[in-house]
């Protein structure tokens, strides 16, 4: 597994052996081992899954402590557009964010350490996206920041008259608004 550094401290992009031949692929989407070896010893407790239509986009979302939450995320079916963005205060990356193009294609995976907030916008129909978390969801640590905040100005791969957005991350406070403690 090639596993890459991103300006972000800590934001790893892993990229998996792939073993093609006429009957399709194979390749480890999870081994501890390699992980260890590259930092991330976290202990992943929970598995989730989501499925998006063209244009979805969901976050910026992240739990607080003491309930931060660290993810290993992958598209098992389309492209997704996953961004990250660095809010840890004492970091030289704060407020920061890169995107990641994660695909059932390119088999991508990116770790997202605590103090981050991470979203992702459909680029396919039925886009399939499963991350795993090493804490519990808790919803009285649950975190966000709008996803079209001026101060971000983030790139999500679609127009934004094409986003389709839950009521409930419309909601969300800006950057400057939003309780961070990590």
């Amino acid at each position: 597994m090639k596993i890459t550094q991103t300006k972000l401290p800590g934001v790893l992009i892993l990229e998996p052996r792939k073993f093609s031949d006429d009957r399709g692929y194979f390749f480890e989407a999870f081994k501890k081992q390699e992980l260890a070896d590259a930092g991330i010893t976290c202990e992943f407790v929970q598995d989730n899954q989501s499925v998006s239509k063209r244009g979805v986009i969901r976050g910026l979302h992240y739990q607080r402590k003491p309930r931060a939450q660290a993810k290993l995320v992958r598209v098992v079916r389309g492209t997704v557009r996953d961004v990250i963005v660095d809010l840890r205060s004492d970091s030289p990356t704060y407020k920061q964010w890169i995107h990641v193009d994660l695909s059932d294609e390119n088999l991508l995976q990116v770790f997202i350490p605590h103090g981050c907030a991470h979203g992702f916008c459909a680029l396919t129909d039925d886009a399939t996206l499963m991350y795993k978390c090493d804490d519990y969801y808790a919803p009285e640590t649950e975190g966000g920041i709008r996803f079209d905040d001026p101060e971000l100005n983030i790139d999500w791969g679609i127009p934004s008259d094409e986003a389709i957005v839950a009521p409930k991350d419309l909601q969300l406070p800006l950057l400057k608004d939003a309780p961070q403690d990590f």
